[in-house]
């Protein structure tokens, strides 16, 4: 009888585990005094029950409403700053002076005017809202200064046409100020009113459907009356504050006034004075102050001298008679020498430095080139290698030595010969030696050399044919599917115009050493080791670090030393004049690497190291970018994008791509022309791999004759329609023409609308 076997679908129990019932005594005899492994985890988190997740947001929710509140209550009140409003009209209909008349009311506050040149603004103080603005415009056209103003306002008030909201012009200065960044911003209609009654309600839904696509979500306001004006104000003093990181980390300046001192020794340079209120961080002394458009600059001292805005003026006493006599705020103005107050005064050994390039050390940069003899003797070594000794039959020329194959197929060369198959030719000659005689008789060994003229090959070339082919050729590449390819010059040898460039064998996987052949300016910029943790640990110590200096909201004068005196006149023309202090290591010159991305506005080629101008955070300077655009007179907005990072390590690489075309082909060889127009190009070049369109990889071979000829052999047959193409790349650097000063751009009119400046956001 069979004995009875459990199959594959028996059930199979646990096995007992002894040990978890064992004791502590068991336990240790087993380890026999070994230490467990010490398990690094993470912080252990407290767990908290459902009553207290909630109660902790409910915390949290309150924290952030109220730091909401204090932010508006500060703004605009006694101790803070004023409300800078910056009106920005989007259409030609628009009347700047009606609105400014409606917002200045008597019956709202007080009103103290100022008129710098063309730009017209106002402040306006209302005890009644404990609350004071101060409304700007930017001149007609200048569209440099109300981007430059939209980085220091607290809130844009745009004005906006009944019928078309905006026209092409406002919608021009609204792409731009969206790609450098909106602070809060409000919308408010002009000329509803003076429609009929029945199509208002109509245009005012035709309106709403239109802004949508700029302004989601967004309420517009009237501006025909009083009483609509005081509603805007109200509306303007409640509102959610926006921020913009590279305003929130620094300590910025719109001037109020402003007064030049020349210095004794030259009239053309002194220290000027900037009179305004502190926002964003509190102000050090020591820093460095950057003003918008004119460089870096360092600060002498801080005064403190009278607000000439005070929200409620202040009751002084008479000590004669004891009565009470209100002075206004513009009447201390007058005593503001006598009242005037030094906060602070900079220290030379903790004042930051202004030098913002390396002084190179010229014995770093030495080189060891080689001696013109060494360089021969390499030659005439290049040359003895390039030999190669092939059996031919009798009475063959070298020309047709040239085309006689190998056992693999390919004509005999340097890189294709084989020691193995030698070593295999050999062992058959010392078995054969009947043979050997007999082969003899009828072959020859010749040394060919690959560098020696060939007069027969141009007996048969015919250079007028050549000419129309090569035209022909240039008409169809009119469509060329690769965007680096370009004709090689007639008049220059390719050795010379492409000497900057080299061959690659892998674009991805070839070396290239980030510190070959760099440019002398290259020694005067400096390098971060980690650019990122920087800029981190930078950042932390302003959020940890209590800074002494200028508080937010106190009126303060600040003397700049070594100002020019165009900035004083520049100021005086109607141009804002807007400070920022610069965190350290700001001041320093180094390569930024951006990303960007084309405006859909601008279809125009890019030219590369053409100069631009760039709004980078609180920054405007010219320069000149590898990749740009100018236009002559407008300024153009060609693309926007961020900050990739700062490391002159980074290596942008141009390529070119040189192309030829097959005139014979063979089994693997083919004799490619156009590429090449001389013989000494082609052995130039010869190192260097051959691709094609459609995929075939070779190398040159050898030239033929004097005409740029050159025969190549590839991994596989050609096609008689394909293409030969060389990839040729050298690295590229950007040039030194960093400028902060940019003067004032030609305005723009409604009739060319191609007018404005890239904008990239260092944050």
């Amino acid at each position: 009888m069979a004995a009875h076997r459990s199959g594959p679908l028996k059930q199979q129990n646990k096995a007992h585990k002894g040990g978890r019932h064992r004791g502590r005594g068991s336990a240790q005899r087993d380890g026999k005094g070994r230490l467990a492994l010490k398990v690094l985890s993470r912080k252990v988190r407290k767990e908290l029950s459902r009553v207290d997740q909630r109660h902790r947001a409910s915390q949290l929710r309150k924290q952030k409403k109220e730091a909401v509140l204090a932010e508006k209550r500060q703004l605009g009140s006694k101790d803070g700053p004023p409300h800078q409003v910056l009106v920005v009209p989007l259409h030609d209909r628009i009347s700047l002076p009606e609105a400014f008349r409606l917002l200045q009311d008597k019956d709202t506050g007080t009103v103290h005017l100022n008129e710098w040149g063309s730009t017209h603004s106002f402040v306006l103080l209302c005890p009644r809202l404990k609350h004071r603005w101060y409304f700007t415009s930017a001149r007609p056209g200048d569209l440099h200064a109300v981007l430059d103003m939209a980085k220091v306002a607290d809130t844009i008030l745009f004005l906006l046409d009944p019928l078309e909201g905006w026209d092409s012009t406002g919608d021009y200065c609204l792409s731009c100020l969206f790609a450098q960044g909106l602070p809060t911003y409000t919308l408010a209609v002009q000329g509803i009113s003076g429609l009929p009654p029945r199509k208002q309600i109509d245009t005012r839904k035709k309106l709403s459907k239109a802004v949508e696509k700029r302004f989601p979500d967004d309420k517009l306001l009237l501006l025909d009356t009083q009483q609509e004006a005081q509603m805007l104000l109200r509306q303007l003093a409640n509102q959610k504050q926006r921020h913009l990181a590279f305003r929130d980390r620094r300590a910025y300046m719109f001037a109020h006034a402003a007064d030049f001192v020349p210095s004794e020794e030259n009239n053309l340079v002194g220290t000027l004075k900037i009179s305004g209120y502190i926002r964003g961080q509190t102000l050090n002394v020591n820093s460095l102050l950057h003003i918008i458009g004119q460089g870096d600059f360092q600060m002498k001292q801080i005064d403190a001298p009278i607000d000439p805005f005070l929200l409620n003026p202040r009751v002084v006493k008479s000590q004669d008679s004891g009565a009470a006599m209100e002075t206004c705020a513009m009447d201390a103005v007058v005593d503001m020498e006598e009242d005037l107050k030094v906060l602070m005064k900079a220290d030379p050994e903790r004042q930051e430095s202004l030098q913002t390039e390396v002084i190179p050390d010229p014995m770093e940069g030495e080189q060891t080139w080689p001696t013109e003899e060494e360089l021969n003797e390499a030659n005439d070594c290049l040359k003895e290698s390039s030999k190669v000794v092939k059996k031919v039959p009798k009475g063959t020329s070298s020309y047709q030595a040239e085309w006689i194959l190998d056992e693999d197929g390919e004509s005999g060369g340097e890189d294709e010969y084989d020691d193995t198959e030698h070593e295999d030719f050999i062992e058959e000659e010392s078995q054969d030696e009947s043979s050997e005689k007999e082969e003899e008789e009828e072959c020859e060994t010749m040394t060919i050399g690959e560098s020696v003229h060939d007069d027969l090959y141009d007996e048969n070339v015919d250079e007028e044919a050549e000419e129309k082919m090569l035209e022909k050729y240039k008409q169809e590449r009119l469509q060329e599917m690769f965007p680096d390819e370009v004709d090689t010059p007639r008049d220059v040898a390719a050795r010379i115009r492409f000497q900057k460039y080299r061959g690659l064998k892998s674009f991805r996987t070839s070396p290239w050493d980030p510190k070959e052949n760099l440019p002398q300016d290259y020694a005067r910029i400096f390098q971060f080791q980690n650019f990122t943790n920087t800029r981190k640990r930078i950042f932390k110590e302003i959020e940890e670090k209590e800074v002494e200096g200028a508080e937010v909201g106190w009126y303060v004068t600040l003397h700049v030393s070594e100002v020019p005196i165009s900035v004083i006149e520049y100021f005086k023309r109607g141009a804002p004049l807007i400070v920022f202090s610069l965190l350290p290591h700001e001041q320093k010159m180094s390569v930024l690497n951006m990303v960007v991305s084309r405006h859909p506005g601008n279809t125009e080629p890019v030219k590369a190291k053409e100069e631009l101008i760039f709004h980078c955070g609180f920054r405007r300077f010219r320069a000149s970018p590898l990749f740009s655009q100018h236009t002559a007179g407008m300024h153009s907005l060609i693309a926007t994008g961020h900050l990739l990072s700062v490391d002159p390590d980074r290596m942008v690489i141009k390529r070119v791509v040189l192309s030829g075309h097959p005139f014979k082909i063979f089994t693997k060889m083919a004799v490619v022309r156009y590429m090449f127009f001389n013989r000494e190009d082609v052995l130039w070049f010869k190192p260097v791999e051959l691709r094609t369109k459609w995929g075939r990889r070779g190398h040159i071979k050898e030239p033929l004759g004097t005409h740029g000829h050159m025969k190549c052999s590839f991994d596989g047959k050609l096609k008689s329609q394909d293409t030969v193409l060389m990839n040729l790349y050298k690295r590229v650097f950007p040039k030194w023409t960093y400028d902060p000063y940019v003067p004032e751009p030609v305005p723009w009119m409604k009739s060319e609308i191609s007018s404005t400046v890239p904008e990239v956001d260092m944050e």
